[in-house]
């Protein structure tokens, strides 16, 4: 029976998602604020040129955004009183550059008041994030409404570092998303940092018979064992995702048959034959794994459930 439930929903969310992804349209500011995209465009771009961490930090802001309620810019509202909102749950404490969404909507907003919502302006920037980064550049459909309900409690629905295979894949189902999608979209871990505590777990006490992780190159375990002490007092101690992260490109996957990827998560992506042969793919094709990323992109940016275009993004109308 509960399986018949949870078989129920994942349709009923893969049916919502459909409804979604039609409603949105490539064109759908073109008459009402056509100046939009090119200018979060320009502010991502000031960002980028200012502070090389942003790329990673507006991906997995939209990221952690659209896997919650949809992509409906509740990661943007602020804790008020008597709630907490999504930004400060444990998971999402480290996200940053939320100015850089808070700009563009500024700058928007002297175009076309009311008229493009945070969801939209964060998805762009997004991909124009991975785009000026020397990733692949994508057409985003647009039309997505503001969320108004942020919740830190629903943060811990975030597929987390340490999950295996099956946690995986559940996440992403629930959410309208393959398996492909997942080896894809896990290649965004090109970008950026990871602080110690999302790995620690692969570099100490491992398990009953291993300290390390046995499945991790033991030289690329002991640089981290040596950045990462067992008790470990240096605050914002962590790695590089790959060892080109400020640039977008398949280096992850390369790694990631070394041995030399940092999470759990990450080294699942070799537990099936399916996964497996998708990440030889996409170490093989730095073509395959751009169009492939663009492609699960789009999927996942077109979850929405938003009432309303914002007109200041941390905070409801």
């Amino acid at each position: 029976m509960a399986s018949m439930v949870a078989q129920l929903c994942s349709l009923l969310i893969i049916f919502s998602i459909s409804s979604l992804v039609d409603s949105l349209s490539l064109n759908y500011y073109d008459q009402t604020c056509p100046e939009a995209e090119s200018t979060i465009t320009n502010v991502v771009k000031q960002a980028m040129m200012a502070d090389k961490t942003v790329s990673a930090a507006l991906l997995r802001m939209h990221f952690h955004d659209c896997f919650i309620r949809g992509c409906d810019a509740s990661v943007l509202l602020n804790s008020v009183r008597k709630n907490t909102a999504e930004k400060d749950g444990p998971p999402n404490v480290s996200l940053h550059s939320f100015y850089v969404i808070d700009s563009a909507k500024k700058e928007v907003e002297k175009l076309c008041p009311g008229v493009v919502s945070c969801a939209d302006i964060l998805a762009l920037a997004a991909r124009d994030a991975v785009a000026l980064s020397g990733g692949p550049n994508w057409d985003v459909p647009k039309g997505r409404k503001d969320g108004r309900t942020s919740l830190a409690s629903e943060t811990r629905q975030l597929p987390a570092p340490t999950f295996n295979f099956s946690q995986l894949i559940q996440s992403f189902s629930q959410r309208g998303l393959s398996g492909e999608d997942l080896v894809a979209l896990s290649g965004g871990h090109t970008l950026g940092f990871s602080h110690c505590s999302s790995f620690q777990n692969r570099i100490h006490n491992f398990d009953a018979s291993h300290d390390i992780d046995p499945s991790l190159n033991p030289t690329f375990a002991a640089s981290l064992r040596n950045i990462c002490p067992a008790h470990n007092t240096v605050k914002n101690a962590g790695s590089t995702m790959d060892c080109s992260s400020a640039t977008f490109d398949n280096t992850y996957y390369k790694l990631l048959i070394q041995g030399k990827s940092l999470f759990s998560s990450d080294q699942a992506l070799m537990s099936t034959s399916q996964t497996k042969a998708l990440v030889y793919k996409f170490a093989s094709s730095q073509e395959a794994f751009k169009e492939s990323f663009a492609k699960s992109m789009i999927r996942m940016s077109s979850l929405n459930g938003g009432q309303e275009v914002r007109l200041d993004c941390r905070v409801v109308n």
